[in-house]
């Protein structure tokens, strides 16, 4: 008799990458931001957090892109034999249908062609998936979070690409203490009873998964008020960013963050909860005075890389390696074990509070 899959870890469970879950919420509740990229080294729940996430989600899906992927595996294929014999046109889905309305995840994205990279970003920014063969096409939504990530020892991203990305994460490399307790005592709790940890955390993540319904639901009803224009060219201008992309993202992530904290406008300080989640990785060299983007030494990690930039020192923390690598089959994530428990009293419902941190929602 086959073993039943081990639950994934739940997203409200997530301790100390305040930075990673506020991304990774805007961008599930706006597709259209462009994906997430992380930076971090092994052991810092890049992969848990992804698969965390997918569970918030309507459809769950959550679709691993090998490196090896080839570009009809990606984009799927039309079967022209098809339209020959029968005059219609039969389409083979590939893994952007399978991700449609859940998480499309590429680990070492920096080690993907170039090529398959690009097709990635220009679907999750349109939302369609094209495919055309001779003169025959066939085109289906595709909307889905797409989470790549990246070990900065194993090379960078180039410059044009890493632009690309709606909204960047950089992990540190250590945590406190404290922090460090709390992840692993909770990590073990899951790993002795992960049905009952899973259980505990239930309320909390329907309460979520209700608020990013909600949210979804509320973007169209936000307005970008000459206002809000104004003060984002301003900040995109400060930063030296090229071109209008970073103007774009920014107006999407503040809005989006206006949705989740349940608001009827875009605020100033929606604008600059998401500022550095859009900026960290455009800023030009000489305007990076600041540690941008990166992660609080209390929370545990830091973000922010600059393929082609000068990155600001790292500071603050990241996430250790608690756990083994995953057995083949294991959901939990390779670096599953970075994860800490939220204490019972935050576990109903969160709120994004300043520079996008989750804390508990008062009753």
């Amino acid at each position: 008799m086959q073993a039943s899959p081990r639950p994934d870890y739940p997203f409200t469970a997530i301790r100390g990458m305040p930075r990673m879950q506020t991304a990774l919420l805007l961008a599930a509740i706006d597709p259209l931001i462009g994906g997430v990229l992380i930076e971090g080294p092994r052991g810092s729940a890049k992969t848990t957090s992804a698969r965390a996430l997918a569970q918030l989600l309507p459809e769950g899906a959550f679709v691993n892109l090998p490196l090896g992927c080839g570009e009809e595996q990606l984009l799927g294929s039309l079967d022209l034999e098809d339209v020959l014999q029968h005059g219609r046109t039969r389409f083979r889905p590939g893994l952007l249908a399978r991700a449609h309305e859940g998480v499309l995840y590429v680990d070492e994205v920096n080690l993907l062609a170039d090529g398959l990279v690009d097709l990635l970003l220009d679907v999750s920014v349109s939302g369609v998936n094209r495919v055309e063969r001779d003169g025959i096409s066939h085109a289906h939504e595709a909307r889905f979070v797409l989470v790549g990530t990246m070990n900065p020892e194993e090379g960078t991203l180039r410059p044009q690409l890493l632009d690309r990305f709606g909204l960047f994460v950089r992990l540190g490399e250590t945590i406190p203490p404290q922090m460090r307790e709390e992840i692993v005592r909770a990590r073990l709790a899951f790993e002795a009873d992960p049905e009952g940890f899973v259980g505990h955390h239930d309320p909390a993540q329907q309460a979520l998964r209700e608020r990013i319904l909600r949210a979804r639901a509320a973007l169209e009803a936000l307005a970008f008020t000459d206002a809000v224009h104004a003060r984002v060219s301003r900040m995109c201008h400060e930063a030296g960013v090229e071109g209008v992309r970073a103007d774009l993202v920014m107006l999407r992530a503040a809005r989006a963050h206006a949705a989740l904290e349940g608001q009827d406008r875009i605020r100033e300080e929606d604008m600059d909860a998401v500022q550095d989640l859009v900026l960290a990785h455009r800023r030009k060299a000489s305007t990076d005075t600041d540690p941008a983007g990166m992660e609080s030494g209390s929370a545990g990690t830091g973000d922010e890389h600059g393929s082609g930039h000068a990155p600001p020192p790292p500071q603050g923390g990241g996430a250790p390696e608690n756990g083994p690598k995953d057995a083949p089959g294991d959901r939990s994530g390779d670096d599953a074990g970075d994860w800490g428990a939220l204490p019972p009293e935050a576990a109903p419902l969160h709120t994004l509070s300043r520079v996008g941190e989750l804390t508990p929602k008062k009753p």
